[in-house]
């Protein structure tokens, strides 16, 4: 599994000021809506249900919000950076600016699992982390995030 499996150029947005994480969320839902076809009121539900949970920020400015939903039929996702870190409740209390949320089908298992994985060992990366806080084009923090770990990107 690949990143760009995952992650179409389309589903990356940066926006300049999101105050609260109800409104993350929406923001993460309506692109989902836009790009994958996911219901937007299904999608906010699913990543507040799972964030009841537990916080998805995941320390160094990192959220990986994540939800199950029935209307799927494969794993997706959508990027947002934040040019100004918000309060999200991480594990290292740090504010979050980079936001990788993954939808998967109710019954995805391990498939799931890989994807949270995969973008979770590609966003420890401090290097790509600079990068993508380095860029506000969307094409190139599409580059960025689906290049080859074994290779500098832009």
């Amino acid at each position: 599994m690949e990143l760009a499996n995952l992650l179409k150029p389309e589903a990356i947005r940066v926006n300049s000021v999101v105050k609260s994480k109800k409104r993350l969320f929406q923001d993460l839902a309506e692109l989902a809506a836009k790009v994958h076809g996911i219901a937007q009121d299904e999608a906010i539900d699913a990543l507040q249900e799972r964030e009841s949970l537990g916080p998805t920020g995941v320390g160094h400015g990192v959220a990986l919000p994540h939800a199950r939903l029935d209307s799927l039929d494969k794993v997706v996702g959508v990027f947002i950076r934040l040019e100004k870190p918000m309060d999200y409740g991480s594990v290292d209390r740090a504010p979050v600016d980079l936001v990788f949320a993954l939808f998967a089908p109710r019954d995805a298992g391990v498939e799931h699992l890989k994807a949270l994985a995969l973008v979770s060992r590609r966003l420890r990366d401090d290097a790509l982390c600079s990068k993508l806080r380095a860029n506000d084009a969307p094409d190139t923090l599409y580059a960025i995030l689906t290049s080859n770990p074994d290779t500098k990107a832009a």
